[in-house]
């Protein structure tokens, strides 16, 4: 493998070139996709039924906690045959191809437009501009394949694998400095490129919840809870803890 000796005008002119611009490009990015988007409207027909099926399955968890009379009167409220939340609600069924959904496709274009839009041109640029420069080296070696990750755009068999190329080192700042872009813009920032791709390729797999089948397994499931007074002797149990008090109980409770 070949040893090489960098000059030293490549850090000043070549690495800190590239992180900063990758940087500002961040940064703008950043403001560009906040003046981008639109406010999504909240569903409160659908913000309610969550708050209902929270508090079924939290009736389902700790209704043991409660007396026996208090638990049946939520039951009823949910899952009686004629009143009940779950039995006379009905809900329309939920999209089931979310792209189909205008605001949805809106959204997706956005973040190409401020995404991958941005990568592509600024890497391009970088690539034509930095191309064929050797610009630093990982402290520790690597095998040989790393070579297409790390030394893109320089074809060197001879050369160490550990070596970085310009293009390669623009992609790793564009998703390494995600910790400087959450120190200065926030955790939930725009500029953070892996978070973004991530959103992205999921948006499209999110499907929404039909009502009618959560409502549906809810009331199974609150159906079958058998209701277990856990809290029915506390008191006998509490007393009997107290060290001081165990005698006085068991004397006055034999009178």
């Amino acid at each position: 493998m070949a040893e090489l000796l960098l000059d030293t005008n490549i850090r000043l002119w070549v690495v800190l070139p590239i992180v900063f611009i990758t940087f500002f490009v961040g940064i703008i990015r950043h403001y560009v996709s906040l003046l981008l988007s639109s406010q999504k409207k909240v569903d409160l027909q659908k913000v309610s039924d969550g708050q209902v099926l929270l508090r079924s399955k939290m009736l389902r968890e700790n209704g043991h906690y409660l007396p026996k009379k208090s638990f049946q009167m939520r039951k009823h409220f949910f899952n009686d045959e004629d009143s009940g939340f779950f039995k006379t609600q009905k809900r329309e069924a939920a999209m089931q191809n979310p792209m189909a959904d205008p605001s949805m496709l809106t959204e997706m274009m956005k973040g190409n437009l401020t995404n991958i839009l941005p990568m592509i041109v600024i890497g391009g640029w970088i690539n034509w501009t930095f191309s064929g420069f050797v610009i630093t080296k990982v402290p520790f070696p690597l095998t040989l394949r790393f070579k297409p990750m790390l030394q893109r755009g320089v074809e060197l068999a001879s050369l160490d694998a550990s070596w970085v190329s310009s293009a390669s080192w623009y992609f790793l700042n564009v998703f390494g400095l995600r910790s400087v872009y959450s120190l200065i813009l926030g955790e939930n920032n725009a500029a953070d490129q892996t978070r973004l791709m991530q959103q992205q390729m999921a948006q499209p797999m999110a499907m929404a919840p039909d009502p009618s089948k959560a409502f549906k397994a809810e009331w199974e499931a609150l159906e079958i809870v058998d209701h277990k007074w856990k809290l029915e002797k506390v008191e006998d149990e509490l007393i009997c803890q107290t060290p001081y008090q165990e005698d006085v109980y068991v004397k006055n409770k034999y009178q």
